[in-house]
């Protein structure tokens, strides 16, 4: 299905089993198929929406920072009605943008992982940018992946997947603006449940550790042995903290 924002931009969806509406918010590098391995460990319990972010194909639209994808998300929650949201990674931070501005149509925040210390990155958007003026998809990807994601491997990566390089631009130049004050989630009225892996690399732990102190009445679910992919490696452990 398609689900039109308030800004125009088309918005590619789906809506798979029955139950109470679950809505899925994907991460940079994703797309409409980012959670397959989890969803149907749900379906039986949850009506579960899934939607491709702006700047992801099939969808296309304009990148408005943070705004827009909160403009987006509240979009899928008037189709899919008061639901419960759940975020990984850069998702995850969409879904914190939501719950702060309005936590009207949310009716509990599941967060995973959100990069809340990449938030400023500027240095790294201009690297990123440059790269793909130069059309270096292999530089674009180890820039976002060791100065944004911080992945400990990133020199190991390889080209960034043209189709995806829109999308990861509106991530970081969302991100590059955003602030970095962790303080400001305790504003949040939802209910939040923070889970994260347990082996996820510095300073995903400790910045964890700080948006818990944020908001100290949050849930806590640590995912043993597993990291930053945890929605691919152990889909069934994924879906259990989401229950």
């Amino acid at each position: 299905m398609e689900i039109i924002s308030a800004d125009g931009t088309r918005l590619a969806a789906r809506r798979t089993g029955r139950g109470e509406p679950l809505v899925l918010v994907h991460g940079s590098a994703g797309g409409l198929d980012s959670f397959d391995p989890v969803v149907p460990l749900l379906t039986d319990a949850f009506e579960v929406w899934v939607y491709e972010r702006r700047g992801y194909a099939p969808g296309a639209g304009e990148p408005a920072l943070f705004a827009g994808d909160v403009a987006d998300l509240r979009a899928v929650l008037q189709r899919s009605g008061p639901a419960r949201v759940a975020g990984v990674s850069y998702g995850a931070t969409v879904g914190l943008h939501a719950a702060l501005e309005s936590g009207a149509g949310i009716r509990t925040l599941t967060v995973f992982e959100p990069p809340l210390f990449a938030a400023g990155a500027v240095g790294a958007l201009k690297r990123f940018r440059a790269a793909l003026t130069a059309g270096d998809l292999l530089a674009a990807n180890r820039i976002f992946a060791a100065e944004v994601a911080r992945f400990p491997f990133a020199d190991q990566l390889g080209p960034a997947d043209p189709g995806e390089t829109t999308g990861m631009l509106h991530d970081l130049e969302a991100l590059a603006a955003d602030g970095p004050d962790i303080d400001r989630w305790s504003g949040i009225r939802v209910p939040i449940r923070i889970v994260q892996g347990g082996d996820t690399w510095a300073p995903m732990p400790e910045t964890m550790d700080a948006l818990a102190a944020a908001c100290p009445a949050a849930e806590r679910v640590t995912l043993d042995g597993q990291s930053h992919f945890a929605a691919h490696t152990a889909p069934e452990l994924f879906a259990a903290a989401i229950r």
